[in-house]
C-alpha cells in the first residue's frame, strides 16, 4: 500500500520527507523516492528497494528546495524499479499518486498524439502530461491542474510540484486518504496522520473530490468545480489512539475507507492497463496443467475462498474443492496428482492454514499462497505467494483483507481461464476492465454510510437474531455479512443460500428478524426477488442491498433498500462486501461494544 508525505516551508525538505518516509514503511513498498523545488528547478531522486537505499543516494547526490514530496511504491503499474518509481515529473510537473486512474490509456493516447513521451509503465505519468499540456497551452498552472483533475476517474491521491507556481504544493484525493498537517509557517501533506506526526498535530483530512492548495500560510481547500469548502481540524493528540485511524473513530472503520485504494493497489500489481489483460508473477508450476484445485482458509478468508471455488468453476472450468482449514487434515482428503492448493490468509500464520499446506506438500501438491504479510511463514513455505496489497488491518474483523483477498482470486481466475483457453480475448478484455472499474464504484458504495447507519440503528440494534439471504457468489456474501455481525454486535446472526430458506430458516421469520437480501442483477435476481417476498408473506423486515433496477422492483417489498453502483456480475462480490460491513460496524457501535477488539478474538489464530 503506497504512502505519501509532503511538505512546503522554509527548512530543507529532503531530510524531513525521507523521516516522514520511513514512518510510512509499515505500509510495505518495493521503491521509494522524492522530489523539490530547487533553485527553480524540479529536483528528484528515486531508488529501487528500502528507503535506507534513497537515503544513501541523498547522501551522496543530496538535493536543496524547502518545498517537495516523497512516495513510497508498492509495484503496480510496471515492475519494480527506477523508472516507475514515483515521483513522477517532466521539466514542469512532478506527481505523488495512491490507488488507480481507470482512464489511463485513454487519456495516455491522447496526450501521446498531442507529442507528449512517456518514459515509465505507470498510470501515474499521464497526470504529469496532462497538467503540463494545459500550461504549455496558456492556462495559469493551479487552473491547469484544476483541469487535470477533472479528467481522471478512479480512486486516487495526489501530491503535485508545479515548477511555475514555486509557492504552493497541491493536493487532491478522490477514493484514497489523505492528510493535510498545519505547521508554523509550514504545511503538510499525508497518506495518514502516523506519516506527520513528528511534524504537526494539527490534522485535517480531505474528503472525496476535495483539491487543496497549500502555502506556507495554510490550505485552501475546494471542490471540482473550484468552490471553497471548509473541513474541520482537529489535534491528533486529543485522542492518543486516532494517530493512524485517519480521523475515525475505529481502525474498523478507517479500514472499510481504504478498500477503494488498497483494491486499486492490489489490482495494479497484477493488470496490465495497456493490454489490458491479467498478468501473474511467475509461477513455479504450469497454470493449464492444474487437474484440480483446493481451496483452503479460515473465518473470513474460506469465504473468500468460496467466492473463489464459483469464479474458478463458472468461468476457467476447473473442478475446485473447498475446505476450512480447521476440518481439512482430519477427513484424510484424496488428493489429485499436479493439483494446486491455494491457501488464504490475511496474517500469513494462521495455525490450521498453514498445517493443511504442510499435509498438501506431503502430498504431492502445488501450494499457492494468497497473504497479506509477504514475511509469513505461510508465504515462506507455499511454493508461490499472490500477495494482497491491503496493508496492515488492526481491527480484528477483516474488511480490506477481504476485498483484497477477492481481488487476487478474480486475477487468478482470469489468468486461469486464458492458461486453460477456456476464455477468450473479448472476455477477458470485459472482465478486467470491470474489475478496473471497482475502486471508483467501491467510493460511491462508502457514500451511503450515513443511510446505512440508520438502518442499523433503526432496524438491527433492537434485534436479537438476524438472516442473510443471496444466491451464487452472494451467498458467501451472506455467510460473511453474518459473520461480521456476530463478531462485533454479538447479534446472532447466519448466513443462507436463498434457496435453501425454504429447507427450515423459513421458520424463524417474524416481524423481530431483520432479513437482509443480497441481490445484484444478476441470472439469479429473479429467484432471490420471490425469496423477498416469502420473507415479507410472512412478516419478515427486508433490508436489500442491490442495485438501482434491483431497488426499484424490489423497493415496496423492503423494509429499507440500498442502490449499489450497477456492475458487471463478475465483480459484484467486492462491491457487495462493503455494505455488509457498514451495516455491521454500525450496529456495533450503536450497541457500544469493542468494535477494535471484540471478545474472545485475536487477529492471527496462531494454535489450533
Amino acid at each position: 500500500m503506497c504512502g505519501i508525505v509532503g511538505i512546503i516551508g522554509t527548512a530543507p525538505a529532503a531530510s524531513r520527507l525521507i523521516e516522514g518516509l520511513r514512518r510510512l514503511e509499515y505500509r510495505g513498498y518495493d521503491s521509494a523516492g522524492l522530489a523539490t523545488l530547487d533553485g527553480g528547478a524540479i529536483q528528484r531522486r528515486r531508488a529501487k528497494g528500502k528507503i535506507a537505499v534513497l537515503d544513501d543516494l541523498l547522501r551522496t547526490d543530496p538535493i536543496g528546495g524547502t518545498t517537495g514530496v516523497g512516495h513510497t511504491r508498492w509495484a503496480t503499474h510496471g515492475m519494480p524499479n527506477e523508472a516507475n518509481a514515483h515521483p513522477h515529473a517532466n521539466g514542469r510537473v512532478a506527481v505523488v499518486h495512491n490507488g488507480i486512474i481507470e482512464n489511463f490509456q485513454t487519456l495516455r493516447d491522447e496526450l501521446v498524439a498531442k507529442g507528449h513521451a512517456f518514459t515509465s509503465d505507470t498510470d501515474t505519468e499521464v497526470v504529469v502530461h496532462l497538467i503540463s499540456q494545459g500550461i504549455a497551452e496558456g492556462t495559469e498552472p493551479i487552473e491547469a491542474t484544476r483541469r487535470a483533475l477533472g479528467r481522471l476517474e478512479g480512486a486516487f491521491a495526489l501530491g503535485i510540484l508545479l515548477k511555475d507556481r514555486p509557492d504552493v504544493l497541491i493536493a487532491a484525493r478522490q477514493g484514497s486518504p489523505l492528510a493535510l498537517g498545519r505547521g508554523e509557517g509550514e504545511m503538510f501533506l499525508g497518506s495518514d496522520a502516523l506519516a506527520l506526526a513528528p511534524m504537526t498535530q494539527r490534522i485535517t483530512y480531505l474528503e472525496d473530490g476535495d483539491w487543496a492548495v497549500l502555502t506556507t500560510e495554510g490550505a485552501t481547500i475546494r471542490d471540482l468545480d473550484g468552490q471553497e469548502v471548509a473541513r474541520p481540524e482537529q489535534l491528533s493528540s486529543l485522542s492518543g489512539a486516532m494517530i493512524g485511524k485517519g480521523g475515525h473513530r475505529h481502525f474498523m472503520a478507517k479500514e472499510i475507507f481504504e478498500q477503494p485504494q488498497v483494491i486499486g493497489d492490489t489490482l495494479n500489481a497484477m493488470f496490465n492497463p495497456t493490454r489490458r489483460s491479467i498478468t501473474l508473477p511467475d509461477l513455479p508450476f504450469d497454470l493449464a496443467a492444474v487437474p484440480r484445485i483446493t481451496m483452503i482458509a479460515c473465518g473470513t478468508a474460506s469465504l473468500a475462498g468460496l467466492v473463489g471455488k464459483y469464479w474458478l468453476e463458472r468461468f476457467a472450468g476447473v473442478a475446485v474443492d473447498w475446505d476450512l482449514a480447521s476440518e481439512f487434515r482430519y477427513r484424510a482428503p484424496v488428493m489429485a496428482e499436479g493439483g494446486l492448493a491455494i491457501f488464504i490468509s490475511q496474517s500469513g500464520e494462521t495455525a490450521d492454514t498453514l498445517a493443511a499446506l504442510r499435509y498438501c506438500k506431503q502430498h504431492g501438491q502445488h501450494c499457492l499462497g494468497i497473504v497479506n504479510a509477504p514475511e509469513s511463514t505461510i508465504a515462506r513455505e507455499a511454493d508461490a505467494v499472490l500477495p494482497t496489497l491491503a496493508g496492515p488491518e488492526i481491527g480484528v474483523a477483516s474488511t480490506k483483507a477481504f476485498t483484497t483477498q477477492l481481488v487476487v482470486l478474480a486475477c487468478l481466475t482470469i489468468a486461469l481461464a486464458r492458461a486453460r483457453g477456456v476464455m477468450d480475448r473479448e472476455t477477458e478484455a470485459r472482465l478486467s476492465g470491470a474489475m478496473t472499474e471497482v475502486p471508483s464504484r467501491a467510493a460511491e458504495v462508502l457514500n451511503h454510510d450515513g443511510r446505512i447507519r440508520a438502518i442499523a440503528e433503526d432496524a438491527f440494534v433492537p434485534a436479537r437474531d438476524v438472516l442473510y439471504l443471496g444466491r451464487g457468489t452472494s451467498y458467501p456474501l451472506a455467510l460473511e455479512g453474518a459473520l461480521k455481525l456476530k463478531e462485533i454486535s454479538y447479534i446472532h446472526a447466519e448466513g443462507y443460500a436463498a434457496g435453501e430458506m425454504k429447507h427450515g430458516p423459513i421458520a424463524l421469520i417474524d416481524e423481530h428478524v431483520p432479513v437482509v437480501v443480497i441481490a445484484p442483477s444478476d441470472p439469479l435476481f429473479e429467484k432471490t426477488a420471490s425469496n423477498v417476498q416469502e420473507v415479507v408473506a410472512r412478516g419478515g423486515k427486508a433490508v436489500v442491498f442491490s442495485d438501482a433496477e434491483g431497488v426499484k422492483r424490489l423497493r415496496d417489498l423492503a423494509l429499507d433498500a440500498v442502490a449499489l453502483p450497477a456492475v458487471d456480475p463478475f465483480v459484484a462480490p467486492i462491491l457487495y462486501a462493503l455494505p455488509v460491513q457498514l451495516l455491521a460496524y454500525h450496529t456495533a457501535v450503536a450497541k457500544g461494544t469493542d468494535v477494535d477488539q471484540p471478545r474472545n478474538l485475536a487477529k492471527a489464530v496462531t494454535v489450533e
